[in-house]
């Protein structure tokens, strides 16, 4: 098997560095290790390279839709915060219907009744206040279920990403849910 500097000097030409062999000139040496800075053809190299960003942004896109722990960011990374995601999407949560609610009540707001508009922001505001004690409420089930699972001295503050998460819309949420409602992780 051929090494990899055996490989360059056979290339070049040299004779092979070893015992019995002269030592390569230095100048040979330079001459091996010598590449130009700028690539003849500018376009097809800077092709080359939005090419290869493009690849790269493409499987980094993939990984983190699918939960690949290399490709999320360092917020989203490790055991408790996959059990914190897994919990929050097998659960039903209110505050994932937040956004379908407020451009209902957008549209609520094209009624020339000014009763219509006052009733639909106040449950709106109704609305909003459930999801908030729901989000409460998740984020201390939330982190009793940690400190079961994970001991009391280990545990993660999740609550504010737990709640984050459930405010989001099921299809929206990235990484992508990777369990169906009602399948809690164990």
């Amino acid at each position: 098997m051929e090494t990899s500097e055996e490989t360059k000097s056979r290339l070049a030409g040299l004779p092979p560095a070893g015992k019995g062999q002269a030592t390569p000139s230095r100048r040979q040496q330079e001459a091996l290790n010598k590449r130009p800075l700028v690539p003849d053809d500018r376009k097809l190299a800077a092709k080359q390279a939005r090419g290869k960003a493009a690849e790269a942004r493409d499987r980094a896109r993939v990984g983190m839709a699918a939960g690949d722990e290399k490709y999320l960011p360092v917020r989203e990374r490790g055991p408790q915060k996959r059990y914190v995601r897994d919990y929050v999407d097998a659960r039903f949560n209110v505050g994932e219907f937040m956004i379908p609610v407020m451009f209902l009540v957008i549209l609520l707001t094209f009624f020339p009744d000014p009763s219509v508009q006052t009733y639909g922001i106040l449950a709106l505001w109704a609305f909003f206040l459930v999801a908030v004690v729901d989000s409460v409420i998740l984020g201390f089930t939330v982190t009793r279920k940690l400190t079961a699972k994970f001991g009391a001295g280990k545990v993660e503050r999740v609550r504010w990403y737990s709640a984050m998460r459930a405010l989001q819309l099921r299809p929206m949420r990235l990484p992508k849910p990777q369990v169906k409602r009602g399948q809690y992780p164990a």
